[in-house]
């Protein structure tokens, strides 16, 4: 591609960031996007810390509930303390969490290492 071109890709990102936004999916459509960088959006079904677990991960499933879920957003517990207590705070409420989509025992997930990468609605 043209250097020009590529300036003006740019510009319509900074312009329309709409364009540049990761793709919005169901706990249920995730597992199809494996490697993708997505945003997946669903209701806290079920929530769990597990301090006594080895890298104490925090796991925030989506639209159902362990031993069901079908989607899981991971905080692991070295970024825990951005997050305060997830697991009271946002159970029953619907989350939009944005990363990696990866497979873990055939189930998709995202590790969530920052804040950002999770909204509450």
């Amino acid at each position: 591609m043209r250097l020009r071109t590529w300036l003006a890709l740019g510009l319509a990102a900074v312009l329309w960031p709409g364009l540049s936004k990761a793709a919005e999916l169901t706990p249920d459509d995730a597992a199809t996007h494996v490697g993708e960088t997505a945003t997946v959006c669903g209701t806290v079904a079920s929530a769990h810390y597990a301090e006594r677990t080895r890298g104490q991960p925090t796991f925030l499933n989506l639209d159902k509930p362990y031993p069901h879920e079908v989607f899981t957003a991971v905080i692991w517990g070295n970024d825990r303390a951005g997050f305060g207590t997830p697991e009271t705070t946002l159970l029953g409420k619907h989350v939009c969490a944005s990363g990696k989509i990866e497979l873990y025992r055939g189930r998709a997930e995202v590790i969530l290492h920052s804040a950002n990468q999770l909204k509450s609605q």
